[in-house]
């Protein structure tokens, strides 16, 4: 199979879908891998580095565009879309549910859309979304620390205070693992933290490996109204898989809050959970809305980004693995996880939350790739 690897095009995004190390394993496995020249270049990741690994490089993006399968990173521009066509692999990161116009063009498309987001594991997890929820979850906590600095618009409070200082008062929603990883770093930073989720076995997890710092709390309209109005920093870490992101902070709240407090909204890939959050850039971070400072950063992970590709080719590599030695057929009819991941196939969408945030017609996965002894 030959596969392409384009440059990340999206504002800010230096990531790439595969590292030399990545193309040194699927040259072995028989597979050619076409790369485009100075696609890592902001990473320290050279051509030569990839030459080495047995790629070959190119500037000429409709050659690259030919490949069976795509790998990149964060969903494809307007400008790639146009470049994708039936019987193509695209293997990405997609979140699609916000998105209708860009669902709608790869149905157009013809291609065979796979989101890293939807694909699951043994236990109902997101083995491809996880590495980047920990990079995002770690630096959701840096990123409203220094928002709460006075020249940020922030209320000038330090998340650990000082001795004879009280610590700032941080609320993260969602026990998922960007919440996890917020609360970590947060306590770690002596704030006082208290994260809010719906799983009371989840709550118990994070209690058994916090406790006493870490304060849970059932998610309700009552309980997230209480503490989000008094609170210096709020995390929004919440995740339906597929589908947009549950609004947990209303308008009304934000306004209640107290001036300079920050919101940081990590579920904004997926449409935000605060209903004043916009999408923003790492070149333009913050903005500020009833005196309340916003940070909703699409692609977080981008600003860390050598860290961030190195951790996404750890979990996405088998799966690029299966796909190109075996096929679209084999590799989703032999392993219902990955199948969990096709978002699109041949104008057909097929990820029931997909169909249903974008009002599409569904035709589910399993129809299309029924389940097959390996």
């Amino acid at each position: 199979m030959l596969i392409g690897v384009p440059k990340e095009i999206k504002t800010d995004e230096n990531r790439v879908g595969l590292t030399p190390a990545s193309v040194r394993e699927l040259v072995l496995h028989g597979h050619s891998v076409l790369v485009e020249a100075g696609c890592a270049f902001k990473l320290g990741l050279t051509d030569e580095e990839y030459s080495a690994a047995g790629a070959s490089l190119t500037s000429d993006l409709d050659r690259l565009f030919q490949a069976d399968m795509i790998v990149k990173v964060k969903e494809p521009q307007p400008e790639e879309v146009k470049r994708l066509h039936k019987g193509q692999i695209l293997f990405t990161y997609l979140h699609l549910a916000p998105h209708p116009i860009l669902t709608t063009a790869l149905q157009k498309s013809g291609c065979t859309a796979i989101a890293y987001e939807t694909v699951t594991d043994g236990r109902g997890r997101l083995p491809l979304l996880a590495p980047m929820s920990e990079v995002a979850g770690r630096m959701s906590v840096q990123a409203g620390a220094h928002a709460l600095e006075i020249e940020q618009g922030g209320r000038g409070t330090l998340l650990g205070g000082v001795p004879g200082s009280p610590p700032a008062s941080v609320v993260v929603l969602g026990g998922g693992v960007v919440g996890m990883n917020a609360a970590r770093i947060a306590l770690g930073m002596e704030a006082e933290v208290v994260i809010f989720d719906i799983d009371l076995r989840r709550l118990a997890e994070l209690e058994l490996e916090f406790r006493p710092a870490l304060h849970t709390r059932y998610s309700t309209v009552n309980s997230v109204h209480e503490h989000v109005v008094n609170a210096d920093l709020v995390i929004g870490a919440v995740l339906v898989p597929g589908s947009k992101a549950p609004r947990l902070v209303s308008e009304d709240m934000v306004r209640e809050m107290q001036r300079g407090s920050v919101l940081v909204d990590v579920a904004i890939d997926q449409g935000g959970c605060f209903e004043t959050s916009h999408a923003t850039t790492h070149s333009e971070p913050i903005f500020v809305k009833h005196d309340v400072v916003h940070y909703c950063v699409a692609n977080m992970p981008g600003a860390v980004a050598r860290t961030s590709t190195l951790a996404l080719n750890n979990a996405t590599l088998p799966f690029a693995l299966a796909l190109a030695d075996k096929g679209v057929s084999q590799a989703l009819s032999e392993d219902p996880h990955l199948r969990a991941g096709l978002n699109v196939y041949e104008g057909y969408v097929t990820h029931d939350a997909v169909a249903n945030a974008t009002a599409a017609e569904y035709v589910a996965a399993s129809e299309i790739f029924p389940t097959r002894e390996r």
